[in-house]
């Protein structure tokens, strides 16, 4: 068997690094503090820039109005997407690219029943969900993360979403991938700042380790993500999900815990990623989830074997 080469393309590496560009100008973390005093709501503005820029059409047709890309160059943007704190429902707009009028070109906002049970993110800003007609009404309730907003829906609707399941787990684990990096980015940045004992706490054994581990985590759970956006392997995808949920949840602890105090005030962007990796590892296919399939393919291959 000949081996596959992982490494992006120089078109690739341009798309990421176009990507980046683009957010840091327009979602900076003024932006995004203004989007946790609007307790999440959406900026209509915002998500058609992100539309006109090709984040919803990005693997449509170009015959159909579209960039004509693929899953690979969509993890990419959405990586970036995770690391920005980017707000709304990405995934769900992106799925519904080509299906839902106004969704490639950001005109439209889609939501989806991807949480466990009735919960809907973003509902009250959604002209539609994902897999459900009509839109339903809902009941706001109280979220971990103040950027994703969450409502009750009064009527179920989650068969909708099981056509979209193993692609909207792919891409909410690119969004967890961005986060856990960077986190480690923000560790490493505060680690050599802060100072203790005369020297940066970067110095110390114990938060080299901390922010070693981090590392390792996000760069296993991308390679992961990668590798499964090139297979589209069921198995592979739950696998993915799983590694990026963790990397984003322990690398957002082990962040905090190299800020100690700091970490934990408002005026600190570290909280922010970790109440939104909890939010994260509960939309498509949660951990359970992801260990249930992964258990019964190797028990599929060990019968087969």
């Amino acid at each position: 068997m000949s081996a596959v080469d992982f490494r992006l393309t120089q078109d690739q590496r341009d798309l990421r690094a176009g990507v980046r560009d683009l957010l840091a100008g327009r979602y900076g973390r003024e932006a995004l503090r203004a989007s946790v005093e609007a307790d999440g709501a959406l900026d209509r503005d915002l998500w058609r820039e992100l539309g006109a820029a090709g984040l919803f059409a990005l693997r449509l047709a170009e015959s159909g109005g579209g960039v004509g890309l693929g899953l690979p160059e969509a993890v990419l943007v959405f990586e970036e997407a995770g690391r920005a704190l980017l707000p709304g429902p990405l995934v769900a707009t992106h799925l519904a690219a080509g299906t839902v009028p106004g969704a490639a070109e950001g005109t439209a906002v889609v939501t989806a029943f991807d949480l466990d049970g009735p919960l809907v993110a973003h509902l009250g800003d959604a002209d539609a969900v994902l897999g459900a007609d009509p839109l339903p009404a809902g009941t706001p309730v109280r979220s971990a993360d103040p950027l994703t907003p969450l409502w009750r829906a009064e009527a179920a609707g989650g068969a909708g979403v099981e056509a979209y399941r193993e692609e909207g787990a792919l891409l909410t684990a690119a969004l967890q991938v961005g986060s856990a990096l960077r986190t480690v980015e923000l560790a490493v940045r505060y680690a050599g700042e802060r100072e203790q004992f005369g020297q940066p706490i970067g110095a110390f054994q114990a938060v080299k380790h901390l922010c070693a581990d981090m590392l390792v985590r996000a760069e296993v759970a991308r390679t992961a993500v990668y590798a499964a956006a090139v297979t589209a392997d069921g198995a592979e995808i739950a696998a993915a999900k799983l590694l990026a949920d963790g990397a984003a949840v322990r690398g957002a602890r082990d962040c905090l815990q190299v800020h100690g105090g700091m970490g934990f005030t408002w005026e600190a962007d570290v909280h922010l990623h970790l109440k939104r990796a909890w939010v994260r590892a509960r939309q498509w296919r949660t951990a359970a989830g992801a260990e249930e399939l992964l258990a019964e393919r190797l028990l599929e291959e060990a019968v087969a074997g």
